[in-house]
């Protein structure tokens, strides 16, 4: 119990952090979660909380992890939180609280500069474009003064750069101890540091990767823990998933053998015929390609058979078994020459790996699993499970085992916080905990501490086009473009396709041109430019002598961005969110509920439409000042009887009728004065 005082002393009007923290008001349920948080951390346990917009999560789970003097480990889905916790969360409460606390960030293989792969980028002569030797010299010259490697410290870095992926390492292509460049490596620099700390910051997709893999990192480091945090826990299980499959791609296939022929010309010419094993590879990943045809960019391919739905089983199986070989041949190849340089034995460890994925897709689906193949310029073969549930309950809550170690284990009594702003429609938050495995977990709900009713109000039109009506898109371009040209941009438009997307972006822009130039917001349209400078940018707002911004984007955009203030007071959605009925994972998970005697609609679609348009909605208010309007684009919500679900799962927003009622909301955001 002392803990728990000491957290609310911390909390309380005139404590530590109304010292210490700007604008700090004592808020009873950012307390509240901070003393569940204490209770969980003394006891032992695992507990969920859904914390709303404006709450403060991070400090009421921060304090408490401090206070307790356990080490601890925070795990976020974005590296932009990430960043946020350790450069700016950590630093000011550690400072505020006055404790020795020594803190450490822990990111992906991908996110630091290899030193070795750096060296090999400087003899490669297939370069993807002309531009990347200029920013292979901006690397090179930030590789001499950078003490991390962290590529997120490097300015004007597109994170879409074809150039990251040559300059980094991945599991399959690091060299561990033989490597040339361990002694300096930035990936052990951060993994020493991190066994060192007493709080270490990873994310969710470098937790997952470790623990499919039980390999160095996360699994040294969960052992040794008592206390672990999943903020942003609401992607949890989409991000597990991803991991604790079988995956193999054409590009994995490309990129091996762009390695394995840049590393035999350059260490072993003539030895063995490389650009034959290299020509092997690529011509077994392109006939994979071409064994599927034409299909639709981003299709997803059912895979219950031998083959994938509408591609012919013997070409498929004869593909995949020519790349099997391949790979194989490239692994004999390698083992002549192992000796020579490591390059080469991790080339042939990556080389048997390949073949063996590839063998596996050649044997029918493991049960519980679903198997599909993801369609682009490129392959991606996935088998995945249907959720997490029973890989949390069987090596993440049992985490010694899952990790590997033979250390003490420490399991029993570590304390366990999921939390997030959304995490489900129903009090037992039932969309989180079913999938991940926590139906035990005690759950906490705290509301948020906005004024919606006053601050935000909400709009359904009735007379609008059928989502499924060629003409929505333009309308919902139309109804955005006139709230966005009455308040000078400021104005956000989320899609739940990319079709709506590219439709909604073009028109809106041939609305504004009919603007006066100095009257135009310019729009923003996500895939246009990265997405740091889309959201940079977006946030600035209106400036001296020019008018705002309007962002159109999709998937990412409807959570995790952060505009408050007026730079952002008008939230439009197209439509309502659904899960797409045709993807291989939500069709399997559906077809389940359905097998057990549930509804696949009212216990899988619509909880998942619910808690992504609570994400979508909560874009518009961020704090306690910020006013706006949200606009939902789909009749349904009026006119099916679910509707009034998803309604309820919103925040309290004031309703509004009509265009009438809409343009004076508008317009009463509008400030009195305007350049």
């Amino acid at each position: 119990m002392a803990l728990e005082q000491e957290v609310r002393e911390v909390f309380a009007q005139g404590g530590v952090l109304s010292h210490a923290a700007d604008q700090f008001r004592e808020r009873d349920g950012q307390t509240e979660m901070a003393v569940a948080v204490a209770r969980t951390i003394t006891n032992g346990g695992q507990l969920v909380v859904e914390a709303g917009t404006g709450v403060g999560k991070t400090f009421s789970y921060l304090v408490p992890a401090l206070l307790s003097g356990e080490r601890v480990l925070l795990s976020t889905a974005t590296k932009t939180l990430q960043d946020q916790l350790f450069g700016r969360d950590l630093p000011r409460l550690v400072a505020a609280l006055g404790l020795p606390v020594r803190t450490a960030l822990l990111k992906g293989r991908a996110s630091y500069l290899c030193l070795h792969r750096l060296e090999l980028a400087r003899h490669d002569a297939s370069l993807p474009e002309r531009g990347s030797l200029r920013t292979l010299a901006k690397i090179e010259q930030w590789s001499k003064a950078t003490r991390t490697g962290d590529l997120a410290e490097l300015p004007g870095l597109d994170e879409r750069s074809p150039l990251i992926p040559l300059v980094t390492s991945t599991r399959e292509n690091c060299l561990g101890a033989q490597c040339p460049q361990f002694k300096p490596c930035h990936v052990n620099l951060a993994r020493r540091e991190a066994m060192a700390a007493d709080v270490v910051v990873i994310n969710h997709h470098l937790f997952f990767a470790d623990l499919a893999v039980r390999e160095s990192g996360m699994a040294e480091l969960l052992p040794s823990v008592r206390v672990v945090v999943f903020d942003e826990a609401h992607q949890l299980n989409e991000t597990g998933v991803q991991f604790l499959g079988v995956q193999i791609g054409t590009g994995q296939a490309l990129d091996f053998a762009r390695d394995l022929l840049a590393a035999g010309l350059q260490q072993a010419r003539g030895l063995v015929d490389w650009q034959q094993l290299a020509a092997a590879v690529e011509r077994g990943a392109r006939e994979l390609r071409l064994a599927v045809g034409k299909q639709w960019p981003g299709a997803k391919l059912r895979w219950a058979g031998e083959a994938p739905e509408g591609v012919p089983g013997p070409d498929w199986q004869q593909a995949l078994d020519a790349l099997q070989e391949a790979f194989a041949g490239a692994a004999r190849g390698l083992d002549t020459v192992s000796e020579l340089s490591p390059d080469f034995v991790r080339l042939h460890d990556r080389a048997q790996q390949l073949a063996q994925r590839a063998e596996r897709f050649a044997e029918p689906c493991a049960i519980g699993s679903v198997r599909w193949v993801d369609v682009g310029s490129q392959l991606r073969l996935v088998e995945s499970p249907l959720d997490i549930a029973e890989a949390v309950r069987t090596r993440v809550l049992k985490s010694s085992a899952a990790a590997g170690s033979e250390s003490e284990p420490v399991e029993e009594g570590r304390a366990w916080v999921f939390t997030s702003a959304t995490l489900g429609d129903d009090p037992k938050l039932r969309w989180f905990t079913e999938p991940c495995g926590l139906e035990e977990a005690e759950v906490l709900r705290v509301q948020s501490p906005f004024d919606y009713a006053q601050q935000a109000a909400l709009y359904v039109p009735r007379a609008f086009p059928k989502p499924n009506d060629p003409a929505h898109s333009q309308q919902v371009a139309l109804l955005a473009a006139r709230g966005a040209a009455a308040l000078g941009g400021r104005t956000l438009v989320l899609t739940t396709t990319l079709r709506a997307l590219r439709t909604i972006g073009d028109a809106m822009k041939a609305q504004f041109e009919r603007l006066e130039s100095g009257e135009r917001p310019e729009v923003l349209v996500q895939g246009e430019l990265p997405k740091r400078v889309l959201m940079d940018r977006f946030r600035e707002g209106a400036s001296a002598g020019r008018a705002g911004c309007v962002l159109v984007a999709s998937a990412s955009f409807w959570e995790g961005f952060d505009a408050p203030g007026d730079a952002l007071q008008l939230v439009v959605i197209d439509k309502l969110p659904f899960p797409p009925p045709n993807d291989p994972l939500v069709e399997a998970r559906s077809q389940r509920l359905e097998s057990q005697g549930r509804s696949a609609f009212g216990d899988y679609s619509l909880p998942e439409a619910a808690v992504s348009l609570k994400q979508g909605a909560g874009r518009l208010i961020r704090r306690e000042s910020d006013r706006g309007v949200l606009v939902i684009c789909d009749t349904r919500l009026v006119a099916m009887g679910y509707g009034k679900r998803l309604l309820a799962a919103l925040p309290p927003m004031r309703r509004i009728e009509g265009e009438a009622e809409l343009d004076a909301e508008i317009a009463a955001l509008v400030p009195p004065t305007r350049d």
